[in-house]
């Protein structure tokens, strides 16, 4: 469940050597074409290649859908099952839940190479073409006919959609020019300039946020789903396209921009709908899968489930807009700012770069712009909110990891009157000389550090505070901690003036 990158599948093709048949009747003689003949009517369509390899990759063990974590329970076996049923699919989730990374990791699932008609805009099939270009040139070429070998890679095709794209964009529009060249009429279908849609032929045409296209550009894809033609400027087109058709879209209540019209989404096969990670641990994986950070810098585990906690803090807390979402993301985002801190910290003589609770502070602009605030958090500021939610997570943290420790020297030492600055730079050994003057919070530190690094150690010593803070038996004023402050008067019932 993250942000979409290039899948294994993809990444491979470069690798894969391309088969050499450069012409059908070379294609003939190859063990998986022997047999056939041009216009037999044998066609292996896109949905039937899907599932086949899905067939053989569960029967072997094999992970389906690489880099999607969280999902192996819910999401997946739904999917799997759509594709065995050779449906066409929606996925209906919140943003920053790896949708888009699931549909490209669909190429995965197909052939490495197929071969297609060389010299035509729509990939098409050489054996069986359903374009009247590709057609022409199989009876004029016979079996001399050039083909050239379609790496899975190009043949997934993505649109994201916006109110603006036009039936044009995705299926094609009437050229009067090429009809005029050709000498067709212009309800030919060779007086075309192909869209999206029939550029994604023998391959995957996924439509992302699809709920924002224009009711009569979801009509015309529902049309080409359900009957295979088209109606281009008042002609009827016709086009038998073998194409998988994937969407993604957000929750209808949370768009609020359109909806999917009845007919399209009652033809979409299955409605498979995604979610945030289910515990920590599992958003931790995929933040440590996701962020690119330097390689010299060290995040301890403690810090680690602090950045994934703030995401789940903000996804309960009032005044974030919950239809909205907190997408995965933010803690790859923040992991990534936090990372990049401590490395500049200890590029400017901060020795080893360990990240502390001061670089989470430090990635605010990694929390704030990924946040939808209610009416109560605007009034507060994104800052104020992202800083509540920091707060609640180090408690949150805190509490599941060390509620037993001791603490109470620490907190009377604070009740006394006295007020602690947090070293924020130099050497770590002086950073951990320092924190001796509190009592007890030097050797929590070393225990919860389980390391040798002073580096470390510090980062420990910090969280214990910002932690005691979450818990409210501390308050903090930037890097300064000191005792909790008392309850005002309002909060105590009383009146503020």
């Amino acid at each position: 469940m993250t942000a979409p990158q290039t899948t294994a599948g993809m990444a491979h093709d470069t690798a894969l050597q391309t088969p050499a048949a450069q012409t059908l009747k070379e294609l003939l003689q190859t063990p998986a074409f022997q047999g056939r003949s041009p216009f037999d009517g044998v066609r292996r369509g896109v949905h039937d290649e899907v599932r086949d390899n899905l067939k053989r990759k569960l029967q072997s063990g094999e992970e389906l859908f690489p880099g999607v974590v969280g999902y192996d329970d819910t999401v997946i076996p739904q999917l799997v099952n759509a594709l065995l049923a050779r449906q066409n699919f929606i996925l209906l989730g919140l943003r920053g839940q790896a949708k888009s990374r699931i549909l490209r990791a669909i190429t995965g699932l197909m052939d490495d190479f197929v071969p297609v008609i060389s010299g035509v805009e729509m990939p098409d099939d050489p054996l069986n073409p359903v374009g009247a270009e590709g057609r022409a040139l199989l009876e004029a070429h016979g079996l001399d006919l050039p083909i050239r070998w379609l790496p899975r890679a190009d043949r997934y095709v993505e649109k994201l959609a916006t109110p603006d794209v036009t039936v044009a964009d995705l299926i094609g529009d009437v050229d009067p020019i090429k009809a005029a060249r050709l000498g067709t009429s212009l309800g030919d279908v060779r007086s075309m300039h192909f869209g999206l849609l029939p550029r994604a032929n023998r391959g995957i045409f996924a439509v992302n946020e699809l709920a924002d296209l224009a009711p009569k550009v979801q009509v015309a894809l529902f049309n080409i789903l359900q009957e295979g033609d088209v109606q281009i400027k008042g002609y009827p087109i016709r086009l038998e396209l073998d194409v998988m058709l994937v969407f993604s879209a957000n929750p209808e209540d949370y768009t609020a921009r359109g909806k999917i019209v009845t007919p399209l989404k009652d033809r979409i096969g299955s409605e498979i709908r995604t979610h945030y990670p289910t515990d920590v641990r599992l958003g931790m994986n995929i933040t440590e899968q996701e962020a690119v950070r330097g390689e010299d810098v060290t995040v301890p585990g403690f810090m680690a489930e602090l950045i994934e906690e703030i995401a789940f803090q903000a996804r309960e807390d009032g005044r974030v807009d919950k239809l909205s979402g907190v997408s995965q993301r933010l803690p790859i985002s923040l992991m990534e700012v936090a990372s990049a801190n401590a490395e500049r910290r200890s590029l400017t003589g901060d020795g080893q770069p360990v990240v502390r609770v001061s670089d989470v502070y430090a990635g605010l602009p990694a929390i704030t712009g990924k946040m939808e605030l209610e009416y109560e958090g605007e009034m507060k500021g994104a800052d104020q909110v992202a800083r509540d939610v920091i707060r609640k997570a180090a408690g949150a943290v805190y509490a599941r990891r060390h509620a037993s420790a001791d603490t109470r020297d620490l907190e009377k030492w604070f009740e006394d009157g006295n007020v602690f600055r947090f070293p924020q730079g130099g050497d770590p050994a002086a950073g951990m000389k320092a924190t001796a003057q509190v009592p007890g919070l030097r050797d929590l530190a070393v225990e919860i550090a389980d390391s040798n690094s002073d580096a470390v150690r510090v980062s420990a010593a910090e969280f214990i505070l910002e932690g005691l803070y979450g818990r409210k038996k501390l308050s903090r004023a930037e890097e300064t901690y000191a005792a909790p402050e008392q309850e005002t008067r309002q909060q105590r019932g009383g009146r503020w003036n």
